[in-house]
Order: structure tokens, then sequence, then C-alpha cells
């Protein structure tokens, strides 16, 4: 899908003032607030961006703001799923 974005000449001016690649940063600001919205998946928002590892993803999501959800119970439920793999 193509999307199409009309911006005045003036403002265009400031944002080329400060970023090279305005049409990347918009597709970069619309996978983040996909992400943030629980839209987009971390894979679906480097695919979108064709990103080339999760490291990558996860540095631009942590830039723009939008940190995993991670809560103690969800540490709790891995320590323990961790434990129950683990060999003794």
């Amino acid at each position: 899908m193509q999307v199409v974005l009309e911006i005045p000449s003036d403002i265009v001016s400031k944002l080329e003032s400060g970023w090279s690649d305005i049409p990347r940063r918009a597709l970069e600001a619309l996978a983040v607030a996909a992400y943030r919205s629980d839209l987009l998946t971390v894979s679906e928002v480097q695919g979108m961006l064709g990103l080339s590892s999760r490291r990558e993803t996860d540095d631009l999501l942590k830039s723009a703001g939008a940190f995993l959800e991670y809560s103690e119970d969800d540490l709790g439920q891995d320590l323990e799923t961790l434990r129950r793999l683990t060999p003794s």
C-alpha cells in the first residue's frame, strides 16, 4: 500500500533541516505507534522496516521510548519456566 502525506512546504523545510529521510521517519513513526497500540509485534515492526536483526529493532523501539511491557508476574513466570527446563 502506498500512503501519501501532504505536509506544508514550510514544515518540510524544518523537517529536512533535522532529518535526511522524511519518508523513512514517517514509516518508523507509524511502526512505533502501531507497536505501542499492540497492533504490531516486534517481529512485524522488524519486517515492516526491513531491519536486519531483533537487536536493531529493539534499539529503534527503545530510542522511541516504546519499551517492552514486562511485569514482575512475567518475570516470575519466566523464572519458573527456566527452573522447570534447567536440569538439576
